[in-house]
């Protein structure tokens, strides 16, 4: 049945926290609210998997691939999910409805949750969800949309699928951390990690493409399959590109044409900068600018958006 977005009757105005909106225990609270157990082992252990998507002007974009992966995520780890994928969905745009924000940025969360003795067997957890939406934030700002981001190529090796399997989206960020600092320690704004065999596998939160001659290769091993890599590589395919998966050596791609970085929070992102070089001529490149344009044009495209219901304003 419908999950019916009604706040907590402490918080009866959904325009008096317009910070953002969580679902937990059943109810929608503001999100300052939202609170996970220290004895949690998704705070513990980061036994969680976790996946994020997007409202823009209004609207979800590709609701049901990111719940599709959300899904399998949850079953890969062998966790139950508290709520059905209906509700899911209700409890996802009740978020939104309840925050009044038209560009959001929504997560769906699952915690292996807690045994009531403390045991380190994860079959006598009892699984947790929440959700929440807050207002929308990119990888990238305004600056470095226009001018491109500077990244820097670490020898820091991605966790391996053979340890962790990249399709379950997770919390498992020590690598990544280490990074970007390693990045800044360069004077470099964020950071692409190494797969096992040393080439260029993923940065923090997103996936990275180069172009040649208006081909696309993208990695392919030890990363996560996103939902902005997957529509980047649609959007090729419908441009009649070449559209490549695969090894992504440093080599190839700092003798790319043109480089991009691509998150839902955030979009297509140029790169102009890798390590202490220039992207081809430092600028911000046609083939880029093009995809940009019709990843956002596809925001508008019922194929892929899906309205959020806002509530009215309450009464003066």
């Amino acid at each position: 049945m419908p999950i019916t977005p009604v706040l907590n009757p402490r918080y009866r105005d959904p325009h008096a926290y317009p910070h953002g909106v969580a679902w937990q225990d059943g109810q929608f609270i503001p999100v300052s609210e939202a609170k996970i157990s220290v004895l949690d082992y998704g705070f513990l252990h980061s036994d969680a998997t976790y996946d994020t998507v997007h409202v823009w002007d209004g609207a979800f974009f590709r609701l049901d691939a990111h719940i599709e992966r959300f899904l399998g995520g949850v079953e890969r780890l062998r966790m139950t999910l508290p709520v059905s994928t209906e509700d899911l969905r209700d409890i996802l745009h009740g978020c939104v409805a309840l925050s009044g924000h038209r560009r959001s940025y929504v997560e769906m969360i699952c915690t292996r949750g807690w045994s009531p003795d403390f045991s380190r067997d994860p079959r006598k957890s009892g699984n947790r969800f929440l959700a929440f939406a807050v207002p929308y934030g990119s990888v990238a700002n305004a600056e470095q949309m226009r001018r491109g981001l500077h990244v820097r190529v670490t020898d820091v090796t991605r966790i391996p699928p053979g340890s962790v399997n990249p399709a379950i989206k997770n919390y498992h960020w020590l690598d990544l951390i280490g990074g970007l600092y390693q990045a800044y320690d360069h004077g470099a704004e964020t950071a692409l990690l190494l797969d096992s065999d040393g080439n260029i596998a993923e940065g923090p939160g997103f996936n990275v493409f180069a172009v040649k001659d208006g081909a696309l290769l993208t990695p392919e091993h030890g990363v996560l399959a996103g939902i902005t890599r997957r529509t980047v590589l649609e959007i090729g395919q419908e441009e009649g590109r070449e559209v490549r998966e695969g090894a992504l050596s440093k080599e190839a791609l700092c003798a790319a044409d043109e480089v991009f970085v691509t998150s839902t929070a955030g979009g297509v992102m140029p790169v102009t900068r890798i390590d202490d070089a220039p992207v081809r001529d430092g600028t911000v490149g046609p083939v880029t600018e093009a995809i940009t344009r019709t990843y956002w044009a596809w925001h508008a495209d019922s194929r892929y958006a899906e309205p959020v219901s806002y509530l009215a304003p309450a009464p003066e």
